[in-house]
């Protein structure tokens, strides 16, 4: 039975239902967290609790727990759940009210709901393969600096990549690329790894944020400036990192082969390195 965390109640997974009036669900009033768990221990939880407070801060849903007590709950469920390796996701919404309106009331509570999912990534065959990309057109909304839980673009998206036999989208917009669907998006160039900028137009990857700075630690440049998808396609190597793939070599862009066709040496060596760090640092 898997156990799941409900605004303050622990319940089975099957049992942990919110109001179908519930914010979220209308209006995607809410934003989420995903967290890797390496080892029955929690990945970057301070950049992800962090990312939390800034995103319910940006759309004025306080947090009806502190960060230290969504971490506890968060170890808590690792540990119930017996969880090794996978995830843990955090939804926050800014709760049910007593009618559908696009106004939420002055008494709305939050409603906050945790729970883990058993997911492989350490050894799956994406790490020695390499995988796909399909680019495109990004169609979302002009705030992708919040986590929001509204991802049907994403969503549309994924589908579309796998339909053209892909394993993630990345989003292009202006000629730039943006995103992954679900990911942060590099490449490594001449100049060093080059990856877009933070604003408001991407969401601060913890992930990548982690790997970036291992990689400056080794001595790598890191460029942050919007790179094409033509440049892309010339890169020595190109990569994603997200809390559920750590950090995946593309080894192909809309059906075309990126350097040698099988992954870069980099992206594999910050990979590892990524993996060594998060094991002698998880909390």
């Amino acid at each position: 039975m898997s156990v799941a965390y409900l605004n303050g109640q622990l319940l089975a997974l099957e049992q942990a239902q919110v109001s179908v009036l519930d914010r979220g669900f209308l209006f995607a009033d809410g934003i989420y967290e995903v967290a890797a768990v390496i080892d029955g221990h929690l990945v970057d939880s301070a950049a992800h609790l962090a990312r939390l407070e800034r995103s319910a801060g940006e759309i004025g849903i306080s947090l009806p727990i502190s960060p230290a007590e969504i971490e506890a709950v968060q170890k808590d469920l690792v540990a119930r759940n017996s969880l090794g390796e996978g995830l843990v996701y955090l939804q926050l919404t800014r709760g049910a009210d007593a009618a559908r309106d696009f106004l939420p009331s002055a008494t709305i509570q939050p409603t906050l709901v945790m729970f883990v999912q058993d997911k492989p990534f350490l050894d799956v065959p994406a790490v020695r393969t390499g995988i796909s990309v399909a680019t495109m057109p990004d169609l979302r909304w002009k705030r992708r600096d919040i986590k929001s839980v509204m991802l049907l673009a994403q969503a549309m998206a994924k589908q579309a990549a796998k339909a053209a036999g892909a394993q993630e989208a990345w989003m292009v917009e202006d000629g730039f690329v943006t995103e992954g669907a679900s990911s942060t998006a590099f490449i490594l160039t001449d100049e060093g790894i080059v990856t877009r900028p933070y604003s408001q137009a991407v969401l601060a990857g913890c992930t990548g944020a982690a790997l970036t700075a291992l990689a400056e630690e080794s001595g790598l440049r890191v460029v942050r400036r919007p790179f094409t998808v033509e440049e892309a396609l010339g890169a020595r190597e190109a990569f994603i990192t997200s809390a559920s793939t750590l950090c995946h070599s593309v080894v192909r862009i809309d059906g075309r082969t990126i350097g040698s066709g099988l992954p870069g040496p980099v992206a594999m060596r910050l990979r590892e390195l990524y993996i060594d760090v998060a094991r002698r640092t998880a909390s």
